[in-house]
């Protein structure tokens, strides 16, 4: 099996196909064209958003490297209302500041966020994954060090930005279940059903989404570790097809988009390696499709103009957002 893997990576590995300085990867689809579709489809000016709640009740929990978002206010009305606060700060640049709001009716309240680029909705940068000591284009893994991502990271996703058309696959309300069974894989045959009872077709440039269902599941529970380690999602069979595609990236409503434990054990996060370091295709992770799924069952419209832009971080693999579908 992991031959079979192996054999699969060369068959799709895109380095080269847009140039041996390419950092963009299958985002390199989304052409001037396709984004003009996307637009097109918008006819109702409703607006869905995609991305989850970041806070302290994520999936992270409390420990790890990655974590749940921390969020503290660094001036309040209980620091009468922020302009003494600034007064007794040792800086000329604070003084100054406290004196000119204190002088006027003028007061404000500023709050900080602490957590992983990656805690909750969020794009993986295709410096994110690698092996063999090589990442997409085969830029070496010694790329990203300590300060950053000097190839491949999130903010040179910028040069093309993800606005686009985007289909949903709903696996669970094809299956007639509230949610995919936990740690069961979807294979590439099952996507071509969903899509045909859906009639739609998946074309060059489109984000494919994949509701599972398991968003919910989280929400009911509230345990992130067993919500992780039982996610329902795609088979490492499935970049494969997605490369036939020409998808522009992939999306679910999972913690990995693949299924864990995957289905292929002598290979950790398989799909993650074929899509991200072979194919250079971002994969959206923890994203919120139940609004939108209710939608598109009632109207049978799946395609939808999306705009999923990551957040400019300079150097890093990966970025939270609050991607939208507009109908």
């Amino acid at each position: 099996m992991a031959e079979d893997w192996r054999e699969v990576a060369k068959k799709v590995r895109n380095w080269g196909r847009w140039g041996k300085d390419d950092e963009l990867g299958t985002l390199n689809f989304i052409t001037p064209d396709k984004v003009k579709q996307a637009a097109s489809l918008v006819k109702k000016g409703k607006i869905f958003p995609l991305g989850v709640d970041f806070n302290s009740g994520g999936p992270q929990g409390g420990h790890g490297t990655r974590r749940n978002p921390i969020h503290v206010m660094t001036v309040d009305g209980g620091d009468a209302n922020g302009a003494l606060a600034m007064l007794g700060v040792p800086s000329p640049h604070a003084q100054e500041l406290g004196h000119i709001f204190q002088a006027g009716p003028m007061r404000y309240n500023d709050d900080w966020i602490m957590m992983p680029l990656q805690a909750a909705t969020q794009w993986d940068a295709l410096s994110h994954v690698y092996y063999d000591g090589q990442m997409y284009n085969g830029f070496p893994a010694s790329a990203v060090t300590s300060t950053g991502a000097s190839k491949l990271s999130i903010d040179k996703m910028d040069k093309k930005g993800v606005a686009t058309r985007a289909i949903l696959l709903d696996v669970a309300r094809h299956r007639k279940l509230d949610h995919v069974p936990p740690s069961t894989p979807i294979q590439p045959a099952e996507l071509d059903e969903v899509a045909a009872s859906e009639k739609v077709t998946i074309e060059a440039g489109d984000v494919v989404l994949v509701r599972t269902g398991w968003w919910p599941v989280f929400l009911a529970k509230r345990d992130g570790l067993a919500w992780a380690m039982g996610s329902p999602g795609l088979s490492w069979k499935c970049a494969e097809w997605l490369w036939k595609k020409q998808a522009a990236a992939v999306a679910c409503d999972n913690v990995a988009v693949e299924c864990i434990p995957g289905d292929l054990p002598e290979v950790t996060l398989a799909f993650h390696l074929l899509c991200i370091r072979d194919m250079g295709m971002m994969l959206g992770e923890m994203w919120n499709f139940e609004q939108l799924a209710t939608d598109c069952a009632e109207d049978k419209q799946y395609a939808v103009h999306l705009v999923a832009q990551p957040i400019k971080f300079t150097g890093a693999v990966g970025s939270p957002l609050n991607p939208i579908a507009l109908k």
